[in-house]
């Protein structure tokens, strides 16, 4: 079985080291080895248009991963209040939620959108006769909407196993206290489950910016850094994806074991 598990491991990470193995080739071809060199990871920086996908990546998994936060919250926060045959209902959607492939998602939330669009459109060119009337469509919007509704299931299975672990006597002692339940929230609930919110927000936060096929039918004319690298390797791969590829793993790594280690502090 130790046999196997290290076979599966290096099946798994053999390919991710080759990749930042050759991030640092000083040649212009990405399977040569001709020499260490970092000038690959300048190049990357210093191209506008790797340093524009990249910002509309981080805005992006910013403002999904703030959405998903909130209003996972506040549903976790809500569940616990549910009985009998409601609360299956809802856990059920919310695990199906996590397991739907991303491209089904995608395809789901582009019809959904586009559909949406072909109502709001005319009636906001009814409302603004004789002038140019705004237009929905996607871009920004639509990938921060479509990012965030499915991170908040993370957020929401992430906080509510926390929220199942919290010591229910300090609110009810905060309510007789004659705390408002705003106060109970602010001062007794938030302080207990704020790692939870915390990593919910980092895992949130990493799913965003690393996502591909989500953003693929949603995107509009915005272009993420995914999506720059998935077009970038149409034309083959150089050093440079390699190296994008390797910092952005670096990155969603580093928030990952913060997010798990959070966690792991809040259990002991």
């Amino acid at each position: 079985m130790r046999l196997y598990a290290l076979a599966i491991y290096l099946f798994l990470y053999i390919p991710i080291g080759i990749i930042a193995l050759f991030s640092f080739n000083a040649g212009r071809h990405a399977s040569q080895f001709t020499g260490f060199s970092v000038q690959w990871y300048g190049k990357t920086l210093a191209n506008p248009f790797v340093m524009e996908a990249l910002k509309t990546s981080l805005t992006v998994a910013f403002l999904s991963a703030t959405l998903a936060t909130v209003a996972g919250t506040m549903a976790a926060l809500a569940l616990p209040s549910l009985k009998g045959r409601m609360r299956l209902f809802f856990d059920a959607a919310l695990y199906v939620a996590v397991m739907v492939p991303g491209i089904v998602i995608g395809i789901a939330t582009l019809i959904a959108l586009v559909t949406v669009f072909d109502w709001v459109n005319p009636l906001l060119a009814s409302l603004w006769p004789g002038a140019e009337p705004p237009q929905l469509g996607l871009g920004l919007g639509s990938l921060v909407l479509a990012h965030g509704l499915f991170a908040m299931a993370l957020v929401v299975i992430i906080v509510r196993a926390r929220v199942a672990g919290m010591d229910r006597s300090l609110i009810e002692a905060s309510a007789d206290l004659g705390a408002t339940p705003w106060g109970t929230f602010r001062q007794v609930t938030l302080p207990q489950i704020a790692p939870a919110v915390l990593a919910g927000f980092l895992l949130s936060f990493t799913f965003s910016f690393d996502d591909f096929i989500i953003a693929f039918f949603v995107a509009g004319p915005n272009t993420t850094l995914p999506i720059y690298v998935f077009s970038s390797i149409r034309r083959g791969v150089t050093p440079e994806i390699n190296a994008i590829g390797t910092m952005v793993m670096a990155v969603s790594l580093i928030l990952l074991i913060i997010a798990q280690g959070m966690l792991q502090r809040r259990r002991a």
